[in-house]
């Protein structure tokens, strides 16, 4: 048994929310250990829809021009989305999940990829950190916590044998069946929607070519049938070579072992196909989300915290923006600036907002198909059908419109503090404590995201004295912080307005405090004591 450190944290789990997290806090300097079972990676096509907020990790994390050089639909051809009702290339279809309508609110463009592809430009990116180690063909078995930390065991998968390692901090990113998370006994809140769902991959020359002809430039498609009350068809391209994966629920009374899964691909198709298949795999339709993010010195993140259907690409997502709230936090608090609330406030800020995307949009989508298959039909009244497909067409945007995450209530950002946090609202370009920072153009080039630094961000705006009292402030507490000066609102036209010329933004880029003075109870040392949980 060893009885030293082997790290500041231990990740259990090496897929794309481990290894985020890995990089994180490598880049930070926090030394990591990433524990992960199996020996390469798994080349099953799954998470794919990266979208605009995600690629802003992927340019913190240095890894974003990788990122899309490991595309594998090439650059030219789009990567949209289709909705169409009762076969994938019936008369009837619309545009989904356009999430070019948010461009404006980030500093990235969205992407997308097999998971796989983004697991290998983590780990190459990861490599390249000193402060980052992963073994592979080992796994956790077993996490104990005490006062100075954790004693994680890991067993060798190759040799049977088991090792004690010790860390400050351990981190289950270990998938829905989390060890770390039976191991400290985290438990559940469990939405079973009674469903087997299975996952195909396979290869088709004929489909890739129908597509070409029938929905050029699209990569997803989300097929509405009435038979299945409102659970998805869900079609996408993995390549420009013909290779597809299909999600879908099994009919109830369907064996697995025995089933047509050609004849049901071709039904949902509406045309016969040659179709190989490469991958089967299953599991229950459900919604499941922990109770608690955290234990004394136990975090989860990404489906070991949360899990839900493959619907509207919130999954690896929301997994992402686990990683980049917890890094800071961790990192502040093995540095010494964080504050005795800073590492709570992970499971208040983000198991609320998975919480929200899971009813607010997951399944609120399933019952909202359902109830409009119930009502129209295109064979008993093409009017009426007709008139209900184009108000779905007409506000196919309003999902990602509205799914705006944010952390307002937190106890770590200025306002009311009341825990009101949730995955939805209407966008602005204003700053306000606990959503996410929007990047504007600055008078001087580039925008605000392009000077934010890797602690916390002051932009100033016109308030030179004020920023020199944060900078005193800052100092005096230990806290990382970088200055963004610019001109004062409307003293040029191309100056940014956020609605305040104070915005103090964290590590990972939501905003703690905006406004115009800091005059009152808090002062500029009592904002950042705020929002650093001190």
């Amino acid at each position: 048994m060893r009885n030293k450190q082997d790290a500041d944290v231990i990740i259990s789990g090496g897929g794309p929310v481990g290894m985020g997290l890995a990089i994180e806090l490598g880049q930070r300097g926090v030394a990591v250990l990433v524990i992960e079972k199996h020996p390469s990676l798994q080349r099953i096509p799954k998470g794919q829809n990266l979208t605009q907020r995600t690629m802003e990790h992927f340019r913190a994390w240095g890894a974003e021009s990788e990122l899309r050089a490991a595309r594998t639909v090439p650059a030219g051809f789009g990567i949209g989305g289709l909705t169409s009702y009762g076969t994938l290339l019936g008369e009837h279809h619309y545009d989904w999940l356009k999430r070019e309508l948010v461009r404006p609110y980030y500093s990235a463009d969205n992407e997308r990829l097999p998971q796989y592809a983004t697991e290998e430009v983590l780990r190459t990116r990861a490599a390249a950190l000193d402060s980052v180690t992963l073994l592979t063909k080992k796994e956790v078995r077993d996490v104990r916590e005490d006062d100075e930390g954790v004693a994680v065991t890991v067993r060798d998968r190759t040799f049977n044998t088991d090792e004690i390692f010790r860390a400050a901090y351990a981190v289950g990113a270990d998938g829905s069946r989390s060890v770390v998370r039976e191991a400290v006994g985290l438990t559940q809140t469990v939405f079973d929607h009674d469903r087997l769902m299975v996952l195909l991959v396979f290869q088709s020359d004929t489909l890739h070519h129908a597509l070409l002809d029938k929905h050029p430039g699209k990569s997803f498609f989300n097929v509405l049938h009435p038979d299945l009350q409102g659970y998805w068809l869900f079609f996408g391209r993995v390549d420009l070579e013909g290779e597809f994966f299909f999600h879908a629920p099994l009919p109830a009374e369907a064996d697995p072992e025995t089933f047509d899964f050609q004849e049901y691909v071709e039904r949902a198709i509406g045309r016969s196909i040659d179709m190989k298949i490469r991958h089967r795999g299953f599991w229950d339709c459900r919604v499941a989300i922990a109770d608690s993010y955290c234990s004394r010195r136990t975090f989860i993140a990404g489906d070991a915290a949360h899990n839900h259907p493959p619907y509207g690409g919130y999954g690896i997502n929301t997994g992402f923006e686990d990683a980049r709230n917890l890094g800071w936090k961790l990192a502040a608090q093995i540095e010494g600036w964080g504050g005795p609330k800073l590492l709570a406030s992970y499971d208040s800020e983000r198991r609320p907002v998975f919480w929200s995307t899971a009813k607010d949009f997951i399944e609120k989508s399933i019952e909202t198909d359902r109830e409009f298959l119930a009502v129209y039909d295109p064979a008993t009244d093409p009017a009426a059908f007709k008139a209900a497909w184009s108000a779905r067409a007409h506000g196919a945007g309003d999902e990602v419109g509205s799914f705006q995450p944010n952390y307002r209530g937190s106890l770590i950002v200025a306002g009311s503090q009341d825990g009101t946090a949730d995955a939805k609202g209407p966008r602005s370009f204003a700053a306000r404590a606990g959503y996410h920072l929007v990047p504007r153009a600055l008078p001087e080039g580039g925008t605000t995201h392009d000077r934010l630094g890797t602690g916390f961000s002051l932009i100033a705006l016109g308030q030179p004295s004020a920023a020199a009292g944060f900078v005193d402030a800052a100092t005096a507490l230990g806290i990382p912080l970088t200055i963004v000066e610019s001109t004062a609102p409307g003293s040029n036209d191309e100056t940014v307005d956020y609605g305040a010329s104070l915005i103090l933004v964290r590590p990972d880029q939501f905003v703690a405090w905006a406004g115009d003075t800091v005059s009152g109870d808090l002062g500029a040392a009592g904002i950042l004591k705020l929002a650093v949980g001190a």
